[in-house]
């Protein structure tokens, strides 16, 4: 049976603890509203998710997706989303082949399926470029590549290098990420004036020439276990600093993703993305929702 005959049909997966529940919205006998995502993503009313996956149409790919944060905004990309959602797309019979495009607000990702025994094991990313430049990330101020600007939050000064893959992110390398309170200076450096998109955060620790270690603090979201665009981001910043290798491993607390930035500043990211239930949502939270019943 097609998943669609089923209404109000979710799927609940994650990648290195980065969860999100994917839909057909075609599925769904409600909108998509921000009250009706940031009630269903909550993790004590409702199904409990760091975002939701949408099907969408697409005229440039596959497939589109668009993704939405629990707090109702919407991204422009995610690299843990983009895994989540193609491993959907084969396992419930939309994709038929192990490469497909998906189409992100942030741009097109090609996707690669890697299979054993016929079960997605691991895929493979093409995050986009990554770029400093200002006025593309977007940070405040006169065009420039944004690399070691002085950032003050909270009476702490940082360094930060600021990087978009399709989405803004403010990457600050430290000594020591056991000294890094992330919850006061995450949703600070996150609504800092500097960024008039908001923008996600990551401190980084090199440990090695192909390692790095990262905590994030997601735009929307909060602190999260894992990020592929906090990944691929880190990695092009810890590169244009002459950190690390051009191939490298950046390790969350989730996990680790295999990152290889191309001399272009292109990002292949590697990483697994694992499924945990399908299920229906209940009457009771559809009509909380302003929907019909299940």
């Amino acid at each position: 049976m097609s998943p669609l005959a089923t209404r109000n049909w979710i799927v609940k997966s994650h990648a290195l603890g980065n969860d999100y529940l994917v839909v057909d919205p075609a599925a769904l006998t409600f909108p998509l509203s921000p009250e009706a995502i940031r009630l269903i993503c909550h993790r004590h009313l409702g199904a409990g998710s760091d975002g939701i996956l949408a099907l969408a149409p697409s005229s440039r790919a596959d497939f589109g997706l668009r993704i939405y944060n629990p707090d109702g905004s919407e991204a422009e990309k995610s690299g843990n989303g983009l895994r989540i959602f193609a491993k959907f797309l084969f396992d419930h019979g939309y994709a038929r082949t192990t490469t497909f495009t998906v189409e992100t607000p942030g741009g097109v990702a090609a996707i690669e399926l890697h299979l054993d025994g016929g079960r997605v094991v691991s895929l493979t990313v093409d995050v986009g470029r990554a770029t400093f430049a200002s006025a593309e990330i977007p940070v405040a101020g006169p065009h420039r590549e944004v690399l070691d600007e002085p950032i003050e939050v909270d009476g702490a000064r940082f360094a930060f290098t600021g990087v978009s893959v399709g989405n803004p992110h403010c990457v600050i390398f430290v000594p020591d990420l056991a000294q890094v309170d992330l919850r006061r200076f995450g949703p600070r450096l996150e609504t800092h004036p500097l960024f008039p998109n908001r923008t996600n955060v990551q401190f980084a620790q090199v440990v090695a020439r192909d390692r790095v270690h990262i905590l994030i603090w997601e735009r929307g979201a909060g602190e999260t276990m894992a990020s592929g665009t906090s990944a691929s981001a880190v990695a092009a910043a810890a590169v244009r600093r002459g950190a690390t290798d051009r191939a490298l491993v950046v390790s969350a607390p989730g996990g680790d993703l295999r990152i290889a930035v191309g001399e272009d500043w292109s990002i292949r990211m590697t990483g697994p993305a694992s499924e945990v239930y399908s299920g229906v949502l209940s009457a009771e939270l559809i009509a909380a929702v302003g929907g019909e019943g299940a």
